[in-house]
């Protein structure tokens, strides 16, 4: 029997059009956040094959004045908490609280959050599945080597007409064919 730690198995999730539904005016209170079908299940899959599942999102509402730091907190609390109901756990949640002209480093499409994630788990993000409805979730993964999934939900079918999609991006009607593809024994 090995003493060494395996390596850690890490995935990466947007947020609002991935797990829950999005909404073009923000999710601004714990009432508005709904998840979308299957993603809970989706979740609950990975964690079984042994994922650390990781959210990381741009909540620039904070920014702008349209919910408060204890609001966002209620927001993933109740995503915590369906996720827990069908046996799914999403391991941390890293968002970046600035508005697009704050410049910063965190906001997705730069990749301070994905760099944040790395750092926290000590890992290389080299082959990380990044799993997002909009081009920048799928830019910042793709710059520090993550494999971009993009899913029809949310922004995704808009997104993927537009094109412009970063070389090899895969791409899925939703979170749990995503989850479906990804667990596919090889």
């Amino acid at each position: 029997m090995s003493d060494r730690t395996p390596p850690v198995k890490l995935i990466i999730l947007d947020r609002d059009g991935v797990i829950n539904q999005d909404s073009d005016a923000f999710i601004k209170s714990a009432a508005e956040w709904s998840p979308l079908p299957g993603s809970m299940e989706a979740i609950a899959r990975l964690n079984q094959a042994d994922y650390r599942v990781v959210v990381a999102t741009n909540q620039s509402g904070l920014a702008r004045g349209l919910f408060t730091m204890p609001t966002l907190n209620a927001i993933n609390q109740k995503m915590h908490a369906a996720a827990q109901l069908v046996g799914a756990e999403i391991d941390a949640v890293f968002f970046c609280p600035h508005a697009a002209d704050d410049n910063c480093d965190c906001r997705k499409p730069k990749p301070g959050l994905l760099h944040e994630i790395a750092q926290r788990y000590g890992v290389n993000l080299k082959g990380v599945p990044t799993i997002g409805d909009s081009l920048r979730d799928l830019q910042a993964g793709f710059v520090v080597g993550c494999v971009p999934y993009l899913v029809r939900t949310g922004k995704g079918l808009n997104t993927e007409a537009k094109g412009g999609l970063p070389p090899g991006t895969l791409v899925f009607d939703n979170l749990s064919a995503a989850v479906d593809h990804l667990l596919m024994p090889a």
